[in-house]
């Protein structure tokens, strides 16, 4: 398997965490969207990362699809989410919720970095979704003692909330005190000092 993309996406480095948990191998190809873009299009129309092809040669491009395809093959007694119920969509909401995260962290960089005119009003927008979702996702984890989000095993729960933190720390260090979200924070930190978080890591590089 081939995955496309560079680490410091919170996407891709969910995907590339999540193999590594599963014994998955796999070539890493680490193009950027905006310098590489004509090298992902063949795979992926939209340009856009993670992408994963297969030894079949069929590409996956997008990391939920991505997500699902691997907990398919590592079978459901490893996989790292509820197979069906309350309990996967409970696990489901909190991927959504640091996913969403991620992805207004991301379009703040974008805003900061490729637009002359900026929108005050787009940024305050972002800003708050973030703040909003960082307190959710706060409450939620401080409401459970187990170690990780749902038990005792590391789940994809987990792997979603600390790449998505660990970027929008790095992207957007203004935003952070310790002292707002410091059960989230600490869960995310535990998560980083693991084998398989150390082993996969790019400090974040803006676009230019």
């Amino acid at each position: 398997m081939i995955l496309i993309g560079q680490y410091d996406s919170p996407f891709v480095r969910r995907v590339a965490i999540a193999m590594k948990l599963y014994g998955m191998d796999y070539e890493h190809r680490p193009w950027s969207v905006f310098s590489d873009a004509d090298k992902i299009a063949p795979f992926n129309p939209l340009i856009r990362v993670p992408t994963l092809v297969l030894d079949s040669g069929d590409a996956l491009i997008e990391s939920a699809m991505i997500l699902d395809y691997l907990d398919e093959e590592a079978g459901p007694e490893r996989a790292m989410i509820a197979s069906a119920g309350r309990a996967r969509r409970e696990a489901l909401k909190v991927c959504a919720l640091a996913t969403g995260l991620a992805d207004k962290a991301v379009a703040l960089v974008y805003e900061r970095v490729l637009h002359k005119e900026k929108s005050q009003a787009w940024i305050d927008r972002c800003a708050g979704q973030v703040e909003r979702v960082l307190g959710v996702l706060e409450a939620d984890r401080a409401s459970r003692p187990t170690p990780y989000w749902f038990g005792d095993a590391i789940g994809h729960a987990d792997v979603a909330v600390a790449c998505a933190l660990r970027f929008t720390r790095e992207a957007h260090p203004q935003m952070f005190a310790a002292t707002r979200w410091p059960t989230l924070i600490a869960h995310a930190d535990r998560c980083e000092a693991l084998p398989a978080f150390t082993a996969i890591v790019q400090p974040f590089n803006p676009p230019k």
